[in-house]
């Protein structure tokens, strides 16, 4: 793709992401949706590949779909009332189809089918874009309209999320595959505590984007995309598939590491809204995701191809050290510490 249409949809997905987060009225809002679902479609089409163009068709009429019902529950929202304010949603329907709008726009449960299709028929350069970014407006559309979502809908979303995340990422080879139903799985942790602490949600969000995304950079830069070639990778770069050993573990919540963080925090707000039950259903569930957390990491780590010859290095396969996948490892597995002051963040 030509370096200055990328520049371009890049700025236009920047433009798309800050009208969403900032605006107050909902055509605003609408509209930043509607930039960033144009800007990234060519990201994904690029490589011209017919699963690339299955993906980006698939993309564009989930994406146009929820952006219709963010707009019909607007509109029926400023019928009832007269407010176009997204902070005064009060409409009970309203209210439930813009639950169901954003969770189609994030890929919950039951809107999830488009999600693990898009992301292994995208680069997987765009597969972090899809993950991170593009979420970064309906969870901010969310974090709004919090006050007024309903919480058990929202319970029974994130549960649901939370078990199909887990239980359909146990099968998979394909890694783009695995890293979607992970996305899955984690949104269901952070739609489960927004009715009672929307900060905490932002900050899941926060660490979930240093996790994912060192993992997407370290995929990209061993060029693995499955099981079978991730064997493979510890030859290649040792140093960097033990770090992705542990940015996996971080990503699963194991402690000592980042991802322990909001988990932690999760089923502490859980527990004092008198939602013990929940907050032990959604913990024993996450066990599903740390079982293929652990297949990756035995794959990348612990598994050795066969050798032909005494080397155990292809020394021709260095490649010089990337700091932005440095940073994103060292964030995701080392920021624990970091906990005693989020009581006054929260």
């Amino acid at each position: 793709m030509n370096p200055q249409a990328k520049l371009v949809f890049a700025l236009s997905l920047l433009l798309g992401t800050t009208i969403t987060i900032t605006s107050n009225h909902w055509i605003m809002a609408w509209a930043g949706l509607e930039i960033n679902t144009l800007s990234i479609l060519p990201l994904i089409a690029k490589s011209h590949h017919p699963r690339a163009i299955e993906a980006a068709t698939k993309y564009f009429m989930t994406q146009a779909t929820a952006s219709a019902l963010v707009l019909f529950s607007s509109m029926t929202n400023a019928w009832h009332t007269g407010q176009w304010d997204i902070t005064q949603m009060t409409h009970t329907t309203s209210c439930l189809i813009l639950t169901s709008a954003i969770a189609m726009k994030l890929g919950m449960v039951p809107f999830h089918f488009w999600f693990p299709e898009v992301l292994q028929g995208s680069p997987i350069i765009t597969g972090l874009i899809l993950s991170t970014i593009m979420k970064l407006p309906p969870i901010a559309l969310l974090y709004m309209t919090s006050h007024s979502l309903n919480p058990t809908l929202l319970t029974l979303m994130a549960i649901m999320s939370a078990a199909l995340g887990g239980w359909m990422g146990l099968n998979q080879t394909q890694i783009r595959k695995i890293l979607a139903f992970s996305s899955i799985s984690h949104l269901g942790w952070m739609a489960i505590v927004i009715p009672f602490s929307p900060k905490l949600t932002m900050l899941n969000f926060y660490l979930y984007v240093l996790m994912t995304s060192a993992i997407f950079l370290t995929m990209n830069a061993v060029k693995v995309l499955k099981l079978s070639t991730l064997m493979t990778s510890w030859t290649k770069a040792p140093a960097l598939n033990t770090m992705l050993l542990l940015a996996l573990l971080s990503l699963a919540g194991l402690p000592p590491l980042t991802g322990f963080l909001p988990k932690w925090l999760i089923i502490q707000e859980l527990t004092k809204q008198n939602m013990a039950p929940t907050a032990i259903i959604i913990s024993l569930l996450s066990l599903l995701g740390l079982f293929f957390y652990l297949r990756l990491a035995y794959c990348a780590t612990i598994t050795l191809p066969p050798h032909t010859t005494n080397h155990m290095k292809q020394w021709h396969t260095y490649k010089p050290t990337s700091t932005l996948i440095a940073i994103s490892i060292v964030m995701s597995i080392m920021l624990l510490p970091i906990s005693p002051m989020i009581p006054t963040i929260l």
